[in-house]
């Protein structure tokens, strides 16, 4: 796949078919991430690849608390800045009404925190999430590494026809996480990767991207 295409065709799918992802092409596609940029060549990523009964197992758990209301663990980071300001609030109000649009689940639904919750600790129906974790030593720049890391995992997916989903919101049941996966507390928990093929027949959900021109500037050309 053309490196273009698969930016293109890249995006976060929420419904995964229940079709296997063989551990031949993950090692295949992990094996060529270990080439992403890496400040000092540090390599801070930590990865955990969970799938079969673990993750069913996983996913029983993380329900279960979801649909207690369980509120999750004590965050280690935030998910967004505190007062988020425009345009940055604008663009996260437009995803997010897309996103619920295309999931079924009402704007005002009051259970709808309750539902999006469930259907993330399911990871959509993937049979494979990828848990990327830091060592609690790193800084800002190890997590800006990471997050080079897991776009060249995911562009690498798209290239042997697989689609994916980062969910910072399993950081919410960590230890959860963190039992099955048995990475120890040296380590903090980035995000999750849903991993997976994309399940036939249901909505696809694009979000919009901002215009070049609102983001790029040049200088000197």
């Amino acid at each position: 796949m053309d490196v273009y295409e698969a930016v293109d065709s890249r995006r976060a799918v929420r419904a995964f078919s229940d079709e296997p992802v063989s551990k031949e092409v993950l090692e295949r596609v992990l094996a060529a991430a270990t080439r992403a940029p890496s400040s000092g060549n540090l390599q801070p990523w930590h990865l955990y690849v969970v799938t079969g009964e673990p993750l069913a197992e996983l996913k029983r758990r993380a329900t279960a608390r979801a649909l207690a209301g369980d509120p999750g663990d004590e965050r280690e980071y935030p998910m967004y800045p505190a007062g988020l300001a425009s345009p940055y609030r604008d663009r996260f109000s437009a995803a997010a009404a897309q996103r619920y649009e295309a999931l079924g689940i009402e704007r005002d639904d009051p259970d709808r925190p309750v539902k999006i919750a469930a259907l993330n600790t399911e990871a959509f129906g993937a049979p494979v999430v990828l848990f990327c974790y830091l060592d609690r030593t790193m800084g800002p720049g190890q997590w800006g590494d990471a997050g080079m890391y897991l776009q060249t995992v995911m562009l690498l997916l798209r290239a042997e026809g697989l689609h994916s989903c980062p969910q910072v919101m399993w950081t919410m049941y960590r230890k959860t996480v963190s039992q099955i996966a048995g990475a120890d507390d040296r380590l903090v928990l980035f995000c999750g990767v849903a991993v997976g093929s994309e399940k036939e027949g249901v909505p696809r959900l694009r979000t919009g991207r901002a215009d070049m021109t609102e983001t790029v500037r040049f200088i000197g050309a």
